[in-house]
């Protein structure tokens, strides 16, 4: 057990170093040029290494489907690697995650968008994302707005996804879980909740005797006509409740809920909790 600890921390180490070495390098090709062509997937490549280096078996359902606003659980800043290494994906990220270091500068060379706290920031948020699925570019949003420990599902919130309500944006839901490799009981030494840290968060991962990723890409959808970004919000968030089968956190929605004021569409999301990621 010590071996292997000290084995996956090497390798994380040796990660993150090479990660800094390919940044500074397209950096550097990137000042004659605009972010270099290989760039994509050398960040697809790099996720894959850091859940190779922590050993993470990743079980894969459904098909992911390029183009698409993808929209998901949220358990762990490792449902960011696990979900990049299965294709060309940029994500959406609380701005606390630009200041952590390395790790933010690596985040947003890699094409993290980043929204500051307070609501009145999601419209130009908006906008970058629409340009990003514009150009074909897969997208990832966490609209719980916080990670959760596995067994429940919050809220989703509504403001983002009027970025669906645009007529050519699919939307494919994400459900994302962990289970322990020898019991195939959910994990729950991965949720990255409440007070944690992301250095202790880590280290129980390299010592973790065994984890699995099960990642079930669910059919996309789109919205329809009429429809309220609150309800397609709801829509996508009732695919991934029923694929979890975990607990609800938040009142489903009826028919009268549907029928919600402008104001209350609008609240505002919890970007500021303290797992989200």
């Amino acid at each position: 057990m010590i071996t292997r600890t000290l084995w996956r921390s090497w390798r994380v180490g040796e990660h993150l170093a090479t990660g800094t070495l390919v940044g500074l390098y397209a950096v550097f090709q990137g000042r004659a040029r605009r972010q270099p062509g290989w760039l994509p997937r050398a960040v697809r490549w790099w996720h894959g290494r850091l859940v190779r280096a922590l050993e993470v078996e990743v079980r894969i359902e459904g098909r992911l489907e390029a183009g698409c606003l993808l929209v998901g659980n949220h358990v762990s800043w490792l449902d960011i690697p696990i979900l990049g290494a299965q294709g060309e994906i940029g994500f959406l990220a609380k701005s606390d995650v630009r200041r952590w270091p390395l790790i933010g500068w690596l985040a947003g060379f890699a094409g993290t968008r980043f929204i500051e706290r307070g609501a009145h920031q999601a419209e130009s948020v908006i906008h970058r994302l629409l340009a990003d699925l514009a150009s074909e570019r897969t997208v990832m949003i966490f609209p719980e707005g916080t990670t959760t420990d596995g067994r429940t599902l919050g809220r989703f919130h509504p403001r983002l996804f009027a970025i669906a309500q645009h007529p050519e944006v699919r939307v494919q839901p994400v459900a994302i879980r962990y289970r322990r490799r020898d019991t195939l009981a959910l994990d729950q030494s991965v949720p990255y909740i409440g007070d944690d840290s992301l250095i202790a968060n880590l280290s129980r991962l390299v010592r973790h005797p065994g984890l699995i990723a099960c990642i079930h890409f669910l059919p996309s959808m789109q919205a329809l006509e009429g429809e309220s970004r609150r309800a397609l919000a709801e829509r996508a968030r009732a695919a991934i409740l029923e694929t979890l089968d975990v607990s609800e956190t938040a009142p489903v929605m009826t028919t009268r809920d549907v029928a919600v004021s402008v104001r209350d569409e609008d609240a505002s999301p919890c970007w500021l909790e303290p797992g989200a990621v």
